[in-house]
């Protein structure tokens, strides 16, 4: 079997340089990378995971925390972590923490027991304190969630401008009559999605009413529920604003059910911009919440502080876009 020192003999190159050429570390020219890797592949070498480990004192790999493994919104900062990773020659652990304070820090101990080099954490529970505290002793990037004191490694969405522009979208089409379904309240993003919606709402004199509000849990069944709720109140409304898809897709089906014809009867608008909004009928006029480009910046955050590349440009808060559909009918 092919010793690191014949490759580093057959290159003419130092056994640091191929060190950093197995490490992906970008101080080395792409010249010098060619010569390690062709001699390499000339004599069969693969580097030894676990002593790259006890000499870089790196397990290159990052844990990633985030609250559940279906849905569109964690599968695209899924995606995006792992892509990234995976290009930086790094490897992903994935673990869920249920929006449940203990279920989430004991998942974080387990990542840390882990030899995680880094954590990229989605947490709704754990409270500021205890994510600071972790930060002190592993390198930690949040996703969706701002900590002051962790500031330069949070990424976050303008879920405030996202509930905004949704129901400027409605209004713009000539709707007053606007009904709410939300997320959980104690949600930071659900939350500032319903705050938007408010101002869009008051910016165009419009009175917010708490009959046209439901609170549901972003799942599609309480989107389902939530619009018979709202029907079954003396007040009539137009259109609806769903604090994401999943719930726009339950309303619709209520809707339909009821025999109502979409757009037409009732307009509608979602947040998130799943993969299965443009499929529904009709298409759905949504959000897109740049899911994807948070997980890989997150872990840009990484490669940057952790693994020392150098040229990556950091973006700590995205801004939400109206992507427009179908879904939405003139008043």
């Amino acid at each position: 079997m092919a010793t690191i020192y014949e490759v580093s003999e057959l290159a003419g190159v130092s056994l640091a340089t191929v060190s950093r050429v197995m490490n992906n570390n970008a101080k080395v020219s792409e010249k010098t990378r060619t010569k390690v890797l062709q001699a390499m592949d000339e004599l069969g070498y693969r580097p030894n995971s676990i002593a790259q480990s006890l000499a870089s004192n790196r397990t290159n790999s990052v844990g990633v925390l985030v609250s559940e493994l279906h849905g569109g919104f964690f599968g695209f900062i899924m995606d995006g972590i792992e892509n990234e990773l995976r290009l930086a020659n790094k490897h992903i652990i994935i673990t869920t923490g249920h929006s449940d304070e203990a279920q989430e820090k004991s998942a974080i101990e387990f990542l840390i027991s882990r030899k995680c080099d880094a954590l990229i954490l989605l947490t709704d529970s754990v409270d500021d304190d205890y994510l600071v505290s972790i930060s002190k002793t592993i390198p930690t990037v949040l996703v969706n969630r701002k900590v002051d004191e962790m500031a330069q490694n949070c990424i976050s969405l303008n879920n405030e401008l996202g509930g905004y522009l949704a129901t400027k979208a409605l209004i713009e089409k000539g709707h007053k009559d606007i009904a709410y379904i939300s997320g959980p309240d104690w949600k930071v993003d659900s939350h500032d999605r319903l705050v938007g919606h408010q101002r869009a709402l008051a910016e165009h004199d419009i009175t917010y009413q708490n009959d046209l509000f439901y609170q549901g849990d972003f799942n599609e069944g309480t989107g389902f529920e939530g619009y018979n709720e709202l029907t079954a109140a003396p007040t009539k409304f137009t259109a609806i604003a769903c604090g994401n898809d999943e719930m726009a897709s339950g309303a619709m089906k209520a809707a339909r059910k009821q025999g109502l014809n979409l757009p037409k009867d009732l307009s509608i608008v979602g947040f998130d911009n799943n993969m299965f909004a443009s499929y529904l009928y009709p298409e759905l006029t949504t959000i897109d919440n740049s899911a994807y480009l948070m997980g890989k910046m997150a872990t840009d955050i990484i490669l940057k502080n952790v693994y020392k590349q150098d040229d990556i440009a950091i973006q700590n808060v995205f801004e939400p876009k109206l992507i427009t559909r179908n879904s939405i009918a003139t008043k």
